[in-house]
């Protein structure tokens, strides 16, 4: 059971190599830490420009006064006319993370990879205080890849995932995983023992 935007001045920094590998949702691992190494810094912004033009609306940057709401963005489509197709969004995210509104910023994100099969909670006890993003870095990073273009963000069968508070400030794993018609956006919570498998796109501050 698996599942399955706003254009401004967006720039991606990459500096590394994609990473190929099959996600494997039931595999535990029993080793006591997790092995995440650091690939490309990525830089991208979603705030519109001053005068900058609204068109299409849909897919319009967002001032910088005006706030990020999820749900305004993450909905399920995968028309041509879609800002970012998805074809997926699981009812944990959709009641956990679909409810929240976040201030509009710079996203400047560090990519990993994992190179052991580990949990969330060993995952960030390797990250530290800068485990957290948002999903607003998260959009951001979805309109430059809308249509599964090659970039920050893994398209093969591997996850990429990020630590984010939901709407009543607990942290959660959301995953986003590109599914061939769109792409598909998941949640979990830290203390899930589900092993995200060696391969896995991790995103910190």
């Amino acid at each position: 059971m698996r599942r399955f935007a706003p254009n401004a001045c967006l720039v991606i920094v990459l500096a590394a190599s994609g990473v190929c590998a099959r996600a494997d949702e039931n595999k535990t691992d029993g080793g006591s830490s997790a092995s995440l190494a650091p690939r490309a810094r990525i830089e991208c912004s979603i705030k519109r420009k001053s005068g900058e033009p609204v068109d299409p609306p849909s897919t319009a940057a967002i001032p910088r006064n005006e706030s990020f709401v999820a749900s305004e963005h993450f909905k399920e489509g995968i028309a041509p006319t879609a800002p970012v197709k998805i074809s997926w969004l699981g009812a944990t995210f959709v009641r956990r993370f679909a409810v929240k509104a976040e201030p509009v910023d710079d996203t400047s994100l560090q990519t990993h990879v994992l190179n052991k099969s580990s949990n969330a909670a060993e995952i960030l006890g390797q990250l530290g205080v800068r485990a957290e993003s948002r999903l607003a870095d998260i959009w951001c990073l979805l309109t430059l890849q809308a249509n599964g273009e090659t970039g920050a963000l893994q398209t093969s069968s591997a996850p990429n995932i990020f630590f984010v508070r939901d709407g009543v400030g607990e942290l959660g794993v959301v995953d986003a995983l590109w599914g061939g018609a769109g792409w598909e956006i998941g949640a979990s919570p830290v203390g899930n023992q589900r092993a995200w498998t060696s391969g896995t796109r991790v995103f910190s501050r």
